[in-house]
C-alpha cells in the first residue's frame, strides 16, 4: 500500500509540474499590459509635439518610439532591439509600414545629426506608434 500511495504522490507532481509548465508558455504571449499607464504615458508624448518648438518634434518621436519598444519587451516579443522586436511581432501590427518609417524616423533623430524634422513628419510618426499601441493592447 506504501508503495501505490507513492506513485499517487509522483503523479500528482508531474501532472502539477506540466501544468505550470503549460501555463508558463501559453502566458508568455499573452502577457495583459497597464492600459492606463500606458494611455498617461501616451498622452504626455503626444502633448510634447509642439508645432512651434522644434527640438520638439524629436523628443515626441524619440519617446513614442521607446513607449512602442517597451510596450513589445512587455507583451514578451522578443529581440535584441527594437527592430528585431517589430520583425518578430509584425503580425500584431495593422500597418507595420508605418511602424517601420516612424521607427527608421527615430533612428535617423538618434543617429544622424543633422536629420530635419518637420511638424507633418513628427505627426505621422506619432501616428503610427499611437496605432502600434493600439494593436498591442497597450492603449
Amino acid at each position: 500500500m506504501d508503495l501505490s500511495l507513492l506513485f499517487v504522490f509522483a503523479a500528482m507532481l508531474i501532472v502539477m509540474a506540466l501544468l505550470f509548465a503549460v501555463i508558463g508558455i501559453t502566458k508568455n504571449g499573452n502577457k495583459q499590459l497597464d492600459v492606463d499607464r500606458y494611455r498617461v504615458k501616451w498622452m504626455a508624448t503626444e502633448h510634447q509635439l509642439v508645432r512651434e518648438q522644434i527640438s520638439s518634434y524629436h523628443l515626441a518621436v524619440l519617446n513614442g518610439d521607446k513607449l512602442v519598444d517597451q510596450a513589445l519587451r512587455e507583451k514578451g516579443i522578443k529581440g535584441q532591439n527594437m527592430g528585431e522586436r517589430l520583425k518578430n511581432g509584425a503580425q500584431l501590427f495593422t500597418n507595420r509600414n508605418n511602424v517601420w518609417m516612424a521607427h527608421k524616423l527615430r533612428n535617423q533623430i538618434a543617429h544622424e545629426p543633422d536629420v530635419s524634422v518637420t511638424y507633418e513628419m513628427a505627426q505621422q510618426a506619432l501616428s503610427a506608434f499611437r496605432q502600434a499601441l493600439k494593436d498591442i493592447g497597450a492603449i
